[in-house]
């Protein structure tokens, strides 16, 4: 992943907690808070609670990060096949931002809520009940299967990485910067949920994923590029390095060239 790929996940991470994790866990939030914590529970195991909490819900993103960024790895024959694959990307990103702008209904089509489930329901109620420590931590599991933009955004990314580890890698680093709001949410409940403050933060949010899709559909033109300038006798020798250096750390076709992980 290169510099400019991290920071844009950061900055979407931190903007998307405020303008809409708030909006769609804050409820889950506050259910399983006063359910489960008593008046009478201190400060430090309350932060222990939503600590395992956060974990869990960061445990569900890495995992699907991981499946995501190896099957994008399944599709990376040659930089044709990673120029198609960067495109798709590029233009769902691009949707899910003009969506996030409220200019699209493009993710309410996609976002199937679980709770209609009948496993889910049995395990969200269980372990609402539950007085182990650990039941937080299985809360965050399943918050973290969630149907949720942000989410699909990010695992989109994860797909491009071309790799298990690295897909897993932007899913914690996505994963870890939601925590701070949703981790204060408790506390400063009252100015995250001012409609005004959290619109700001959703279209800044919109605007960093729309870039942040049209820097993925350069990566496809310079993949593309790449492909039909390309000799046959480089192809064949990137085909043949691709073992060596590993799927999908090409991001320009050849290895060794300063371009692996982009």
């Amino acid at each position: 992943m290169s510099s400019v790929e991290i920071v844009a996940i950061i900055s979407f991470a931190l903007l998307g907690s405020v303008g809409h994790c708030i909006g769609m866990c804050g409820g889950f939030i506050v259910s399983y808070t006063a359910a489960k914590i008593k008046k009478e529970t201190t400060k430090l195991h309350q932060a222990i609670y939503h600590s395992l909490y956060n974990l869990g819900r960061v445990s569900s993103y890495v995992l699907l990060g991981a499946l995501f960024g190896y099957f994008g790895s399944l599709w990376d024959i040659n930089p044709l096949v990673r120029s198609i694959m960067f495109a798709i990307a590029g233009i769902l990103m691009i949707l899910m931002g003009i969506s996030f702008a409220g200019k699209l209904k493009f993710l309410t089509s996609i976002e199937i809520p679980l709770a209609k489930f009948e496993w889910f329901k049995k395990i969200f109620v269980s372990q609402l009940a539950s007085t182990r420590a650990s039941s937080f931590y299985t809360l965050g599991l399943l918050n973290g299967l969630f149907p949720c933009g942000l989410v699909y955004t990010m695992l989109v990314t994860a797909a491009t990485t071309q790799s298990a580890l690295l897909g897993a890698t932007v899913m914690f680093i996505f994963g870890i910067f939601t925590t701070p709001v949703l981790f204060s949410f408790a506390f400063i409940a009252g100015v995250l949920s001012q409609s005004r403050w959290r619109n700001l933060m959703i279209q800044l949010a919109a605007i960093v994923v729309i870039i942040f899709g049209a820097w993925t559909l350069y990566k496809a033109y310079l993949q593309y590029d790449y492909w039909t300038n390309a000799t046959q006798e480089q192809k064949k020798s990137d085909s043949e390095q691709m073992g060596k250096c590993g799927a999908g750390k090409c991001g320009a076709g050849r290895c060794g060239m300063g371009k692996c992980g982009s």
